[in-house]
């Protein structure tokens, strides 16, 4: 900034100390810089960290469920799993043999405090 003021008061002739000059050139200057961030949707920061960075990306939410389908249940009410139907068999056939999942609070944790 120094030679540009330097350059310019050799230019013009005019012999100052600079000061009144860097000051304008410092508003010239912040005034530049506020409408180039306008402009381009920039945030001028006071050199601290903020979530600006984040907030900038694009939401992907929409990708994202895109991705996965929809579950066949939620669109037809009647569907029945052939897996969960499997599994909700194989969990009574096991509770009838006395090996299903013991209620809360009578599992191995239960056991060993009341000993």
């Amino acid at each position: 900034m120094q030679s540009l003021e330097l350059r310019k008061g050799l230019q013009s002739g005019a012999r100052t100390t600079g000061h009144v000059r860097s000051q304008e050139d410092e508003a010239m200057l912040r005034g530049v810089l506020e409408a180039r961030a306008r402009i381009f949707g920039h945030v001028i920061g006071n050199g601290q960290r903020s979530g600006h960075k984040v907030l900038r990306k694009k939401l992907i939410g929409e990708k994202l469920l895109g991705w996965y389908e929809t579950p066949i249940q939620k669109l037809d009410p009647m569907y029945e799993d052939p897996k969960e139907k499997r599994r909700l068999l194989k969990l009574e056939r096991l509770k009838r043999r006395g090996k299903g999942p013991p209620k809360k609070g009578h599992g191995k944790r239960a056991a060993k405090r009341a000993k």
